[in-house]
């Protein structure tokens, strides 16, 4: 009876009314006047945000205006590009220009970060594409675009100000609240970068408000219900919701939060036979209905049309979508073209499964295998991908059979059927596609053979050239389309007639001397999805003006928008490879790891959190649950405790909030894809509040603890913790900041020997710092030093891609490391004893040091080598595929990358006098 005792002596202040009401069977409760109770929760006020006293809202402006100053100090430091800024600013490059890219998160706040850059004057020409690219130089509004983040995290303070407020807290504990959220480290390194985590946290932490407020309103009963106050926060909780999902779609687990809470709301409801009849139950839950889900789809729905309006170019992205919706861009959109194929047809051949592009062949040789001319996939529309579609013979004409490439353009024209077995002369290099019993240069197994172009002008092939066609019933469309090719509509398979495989293709790269296109091959065992083709493009002499016509069906805005979210959701899940700097949920509510952002000039940005803030809102989260264990073995042995008042406000009150940062952190336990410490910081948020909750009621609202009648010491233990707090967070700022910092102080706070943070790269003393800081109005440029290139280029055989050519300034050297499953660094005697006990993963990370003409390192290396952290994987990729990557439906993966990288594919290969090829520009920018 202990803790029924500790909880008692408050019920001295409440009306003697509530205590005397008891349940009657409908489950609504009768007072002892005999009234009977309706929906209402015992103990609640109205705690209206908009009614504070002036007092509080000067507390408020004062703690935003610290927030402000915390948040925007040297927001210009770095001035050049930090972790993820690679892709989001990146991103916010390719709106500006109308480009189509693939991001697994939803628009909302790269739009914004697009509209920063594009209000402040950016022209989209920086491409952020590398940690440690100077912004200075080449006039990039960086600052601009980093405020909208920082300022999103100033409205933090003021958000959870307000929250604590409606759940009743004291202005004090709002305070507290306000305060850590100010001077977490964590929360202030993510708000003052170009990424999307501020975004976020701003919307779900508004969403918690608006709530809030609406839970106040509904538990005051049928006399608040459906007033102006009750729709204004349930509409505003729809439009939190719609923002937090609509930035990322971690705002998934923000709305299931609402939503059970909402289930709970209505159960309550359904229980108050009294005060809610039928109609009044389906006002309610049809009101809930339309705010809460039809209000955010609506508004999630709106994004995406926002984002299809201003991407309407191809871009890198492209390759990741279907032909149909790569129709719908500019310059992808394609003429009508007659849907019969016939024999001597001119056709572009397309890969159905992986989107990889088109069957596509270049007049440079395999350089190993049968060294004939390369057959590839290739994203983008070229000559290069013309095929004319040959009989096994030539017509017969008067003098015997016709010969050349116009022999089948006069006569009658002779459909393609089911079966028909064909020859594919390439048009531009005068050969035909080719297969043979030929392991290929990377798909080296045995059910592989090689897929090459053979053959010269006026040769007539040999047995090794004839595929026949299969046409793939179930997934053509039509009638027609099931029995003879026909453009679009039929899809079909190619068998090689000597040796029974099937043309192939899948998500492997071809390395530099293919260009990194798309691998094509003969497989006799490939997924069935992967050997399926269709044609595009169609033209004939025969099939004139009067010739029927079919195109790509548009598939309009919700086919558009149903096919993103798949390759989004496919995407996301894909992202299972290792990071250097990613970790796993156990480890986020200890604070056990951070992430290396940004390195250079001897300094460093690291996200840590402040660990005083972050350890004591963990161990809040656990009292809560000792307490709700401990509660519920006293229930199931008959105690009385929920009978109190104050017991069962500080279970719903603070679980509420406990709910919450479940919500936002148990589900990434069963993902299987690269998590970061970042992942926690929406958790992070609801733990605070739990902390302050369980502060406020301690010090306020548990008579028997002996605080409430000396609000003194509850101050007194506010100011304390905040300045604890705050000396934790002088610590770690130069981490925050990207300060300088000497070696002695980095190592005196490194308090877990997991948190990984380099102390090595700054100096013994401050006094080493050679240059200081840049001021917001002159902010010094920063210029890397320029590796020296070849004098000269070096030959290269003939129909080989030559090589990239070394930079002789650069140096690569290789170094083993261990580590155990949470980065943690193992010396030689630590492997030793692990040896036989444990399998180890190899994991390959570059760096590269820049050498000058003496052969000394220069610290100061190039923009790529700058960065200390690998460039974050949450965004538009390119696949890393190998021989070995198990097949699958491949739409996940695009074959290449975007045009822009294909400017100097092989059209622009020029030939010298003697015929042999040679590039028109550097060997590593040629893509062809």
């Amino acid at each position: 009876m202990a803790q029924k005792a500790s909880f008692s002596e408050h019920t001295e202040n409440i009306p003697q009314e509530t205590i005397s009401r008891s349940r009657i069977p409908n489950g609504n409760f009768r007072s002892g006047k005999g009234k009977v109770k309706d929906f209402a929760s015992d103990g609640v006020t109205d705690h209206d945000i908009f009614m504070l006293p002036a007092s509080d809202f000067q507390l408020l402006g004062l703690l935003t205006a610290v927030a402000a100053l915390v948040r925007l100090f040297r927001i210009y430091q770095p001035s050049s590009v930090v972790f993820d800024e690679v892709h989001f600013g990146g991103f916010a490059s390719k709106y500006i220009k109308g480009r189509f890219f693939m991001d697994v998160h939803p628009p909302l706040a790269k739009l914004l970060l697009t509209l920063a850059g594009w209000l402040a004057g950016f022209d989209g020409d920086f491409d952020f594409k590398d940690i440690g690219k100077d912004y200075v130089e080449p006039g990039v509004p960086y600052v601009a675009m980093r405020l909208l983040p920082a300022l999103m995290g100033v409205m933090t303070i003021p958000t959870m100000f307000l929250t604590l407020k409606a759940t009743g807290c004291r202005t004090m504990t709002a305070a507290m609240g306000a305060g850590l959220i100010i001077f977490e480290n964590g929360l202030l390194t993510q708000s003052r970068l170009i990424l999307l985590d501020s975004p976020l946290i701003i919307f779900t932490a508004f969403t918690a408000l608006a709530w809030t407020c609406f839970t106040n309103q509904h538990e005051q009963g049928p006399a608040k219900a459906f007033d102006a106050s009750w729709w204004f926060w349930l509409v505003a909780t729809g439009l939190g919701l719609g923002a937090t999902v609509s930035v990322k779609w971690v705002g998934l687990f923000t709305i299931a939060w609402v939503g059970s809470l909402t289930i709970v709301q209505l159960w309550v409801l359904l229980g108050d036979t009294a005060t809610v009849t039928p109609r009044r139950l389906l006002k309610h839950f049809l009101a809930r209905l339309f705010c809460l889900v039809v209000i955010p789809l609506t508004f999630y729905l709106g994004l995406f049309a926002i984002h299809f309006i201003c991407l309407v170019n191809p871009g890198d992205g492209d390759g990741f979508m279907s032909s149909e919706f790569q129709a719908t861009l500019n310059s992808k959109a394609m003429q009508d073209v007659p849907a019969d194929v016939v024999l001597g047809s001119r056709v572009s051949i397309r890969h159905h499964n992986t989107h990889g592009g088109y069957l596509h062949s270049h007049n440079h040789m395999y350089p190993t295998g049968s060294k004939q001319q390369q057959i590839t996939l290739y994203p983008h529309k070229d000559e290069n991908n013309i095929w004319l579609l040959e009989n096994q013979t030539q017509p017969e004409g008067l003098n015997g059979p016709i010969t050349g490439s116009h022999a089948w353009d006069t006569g009658d024209s002779i459909p393609i059927r089911d079966k028909t077995v064909l020859r594919l002369h390439h048009s531009v290099t005068d050969r035909r596609l080719h297969s043979h019993d030929v392991r290929p240069p990377v798909s080296e197994a045995d059910w592989q053979n090689e897929v090459s172009a053979y053959g010269y002008e006026g040769f007539e092939g040999d047995a090794n050239d004839y595929f026949r066609v299969e046409i793939f019933k179930s997934l053509s469309d039509g009638a027609a389309a099931k029995e003879r090719l026909r453009t679009i509509e039929t899809k079909f398979r190619l068998i090689h007639i000597m040796t029974g495989c099937a043309l192939f293709s899948h998500k492997v790269k071809l390395p530099d001397w293919g260009f990194e296109q798309q691998e094509v091959t003969c497989a006799k065992q490939g997924t069935l999805p992967n050997s399926i083709w269709y044609i595009e493009q169609n033209e004939h002499p025969l099939l004139g003006a009067d010739a029927e016509k079919v195109n790509y069906k548009d598939p309009g805005f919700f086919g558009k928008f149903w096919e993103l979210q798949k390759v989004m959701w496919t995407t996301n899940a894909g992202l299972v490879e290792s990071h250097a700097w990613d970790s796993r949920p156990p480890s986020w509510p200890v604070l056990r790891r951070g992430i290396n952002f940004w390195g250079k000039d001897r300094r460093q940005i690291y996200l840590i959190g402040n660990p005083i803030i972050w350890w004591s809102s963990t161990a809040a989260i656990g009292i809560y649950f000792i307490f709700k264990a401990l509660s519920v073995l006293r229930w199931q042995r008959g105690f009385k405790d929920y009978e109190n008042l104050t017991f069962k406000r500080f279970d719903y009150e603070i679980g509420t909030s406990v709910l919450g940062w479940a919500f936002h952190y148990f589900p990434f336990f069963l993902m299987q894809r690269q998590l970061f410490l970042h992942h926690y910081l929406p958790a992070l948020y609801f733990a605070i509040m739990a902390l302050c909750q369980v502060y406020d009621f301690a010090t306020n609202r548990i008579v028997s603890l002996g605080l409430r009648d000396r609000p003194s010491i509850g101050r007194s233990g506010i100011a304390v913790f905040l300045a604890i707090s705050i000396v934790a967070f002088t610590l770690y700022a130069p981490l925050s900041y990207g300060n300088r910092w000497t070696q002695s102080a980095c190592n005196k706070v490194k308090i877990l020997n997991t948190w990984d943070f380099d102390c090595s790269v700054f100096p013994t003393e401050l006094s080493q710092y050679s240059i200081d800081a840049p001021s917001a109005g002159n902010a010094a440029q920063t210029v890397a030093p320029v590796a020296p290139g070849p004098s000269e280029k070096e030959s290269h055989d003939i129909n080989v891609t030559p090589q990239p050519i070394a930079e002789p300034s650069v140096s690569r050297v290789e170094k083993v490391e261990y580590r155990d499953q949470d980065g943690n660094s193992l010396n030689e005697e630590q492997v030793k004893a692990l040896e036989g006990k444990v399998s180890f993963e190899t994991r390959y990370e570059t760096r590269t040091r820049v050498i000058d003409a003496g052969g000394k390192e220069v610290a100061d290396g190039p923009a790529e080598a700058e960065g200390v952290a690998p460039p974050h994987p949450d965004v538009d990729r390119l696949p890393e595929t190998a021989p070995e990557v198990a097949e699958d439906d491949g739409r996940a993966s695009p074959a290449t990358a975007s045009p822009e990288d294909d400017v100097s594919k092989e059209k622009s290969i020029e030939r010298s006098d003697d015929g042999r090829p040679r590039p028109g520009s550097e060997p590593s920018e040629a893509t062809g």
